[in-house]
């Protein structure tokens, strides 16, 4: 990135709340509400503890590190929690989670992490984050295609209105989604009118939580999760938020003590493993965030969720069309893939490093980290030529 685009990303001191971080703000629905109802669905999980306490950790995201780090529902977790439904039950969940917060910190407070941080050159960290992008990109397509119509005209709208300050892209998007998706389904008005403001406390939600559960959730869950973290939600994160935003830099050891914190919190009251995924900063950033503003703003909406309509989150999700948020997702991956303009002056085993990096990332994070830091080393030592 030109000093000129630094510049221009680098954020204010303190927290904006204007129009631009209200649409960044809604950058990151494209992972946050089909994770969010496939843990209500079908892991029967209660909604209040999820976004009770994904809101307060995204408002501490955002006053303390006044970027868009963003929070997110860890990937591997999730989707295992979703696809085992049943077999997966939610102290499970919560086991994952306070095994991946000790982990984290540990690795945050001992120095551990910065030692594998050594291990990332450049032509590795990029190679993670397009491929990380690329793989956003292609489940974006997948959602879309399922209504092809409707998410052609987003596009089309998208790319109209990318850059309009005045009426921002994402405003529009969500409008014409949820005018597309009513007017294709008309009884969700029906269904809409079921709404209703019930307030609701959270409580702690591990009273009969066991040992069994503990060990389940980290060797079903947790332990697999750990790469796919390694490579999206530290190395790809840290070298996200310090492109963007020089002037409030992270550290690999910062964002993984945050990350053990937040893992450590969230079980307590019945929330979910999150991580700060670079996927979710390029969203943000995309459709207009410039500072942690566009964080408090999304957690502020889902603690009113959470606290006055927690027996309605399925019908409030239900509003937002698939294939709009697939469109999102798109936008959130066409960003991060586009550090591959970065290598403009790189060697040819550069080259050859980020793009093996790429394409095992978008298998597995972790094992694309891996094959790119072996690959490097190999060349630099004359062990391969290419």
């Amino acid at each position: 990135m030109s000093k000129m685009e630094s510049e221009k990303l680098a954020p204010a001191t303190e927290n904006k709340y204007d129009l631009a971080e209200w649409a960044g703000a809604f950058g990151d629905l494209g992972t946050l509400i089909p994770f969010i109802i496939g843990y209500i669905t079908l892991g029967k999980m209660d909604p209040l503890g999820i976004l009770f306490t994904f809101g307060l950790l995204l408002i501490c995201s955002g006053c303390y590190y006044k970027t868009p780090l963003p929070v997110q529902p860890m990937k591997a977790i999730g989707g295992a929690a979703v696809v085992q439904a049943g077999a997966i039950t939610p102290a499970m969940i919560w086991g994952a989670g306070l095994f991946t917060g000790l982990f984290w910190l540990t690795m945050g407070l001992t120095g551990a992490m910065k030692l594998v941080a050594r291990w990332a050159s450049k032509p590795v960290i990029y190679g993670i984050t397009f491929g990380l992008g690329f793989s956003f990109i292609m489940e974006g397509v997948r959602m879309m295609r399922d209504d092809w119509p409707i998410a052609a005209l987003a596009l089309v709208i998208t790319f109209y209105l990318l850059q309009n300050k005045r009426f921002p892209a994402m405003f529009a998007l969500l409008v014409f989604g949820v005018l597309a998706n009513l007017w294709a389904k008309p009884w969700l008005i029906n269904e809409l009118a079921a709404i209703h403001f019930a307030f609701r406390l959270p409580h702690y939600a591990l009273a009969d939580f066991t040992l069994a559960d503990f060990l389940q959730g980290a060797f079903t869950l947790a332990i697999p999760q750990i790469p796919l973290t390694l490579g999206n939600a530290v190395i790809a994160i840290v070298a996200e938020n310090n492109r963007l935003f020089p002037g409030h830099p992270v550290t690999e050891r910062k964002v993984a003590v945050s990350q053990g914190i937040m893992n450590l919190f969230s079980p307590l009251f019945g929330g979910i493993p999150l991580c700060h995924g670079a996927g979710g900063m390029a969203g943000h950033v995309r459709f207009g965030a410039r500072t942690g503003g566009a964080l408090v703003i999304l957690g502020v909406l889902l603690l009113i969720i959470a606290l006055g309509f927690s027996q309605s989150v399925s019908l409030i999700f239900m509003i937002f069309p698939p294939s709009v948020l697939g469109v999102i997702l798109f936008f959130a991956g066409l960003e991060l893939a586009m550090s591959i303009r970065r290598l403009e002056e790189r060697t040819r085993e550069d080259y050859y490093v980020f793009l093996i990096t790429a394409g095992f990332a978008v298998w597995n994070m972790g094992v694309g980290f891996l094959a790119g830091v072996i690959m490097y080393e190999l060349v630099q030592r004359k062990i391969l030529r290419l």
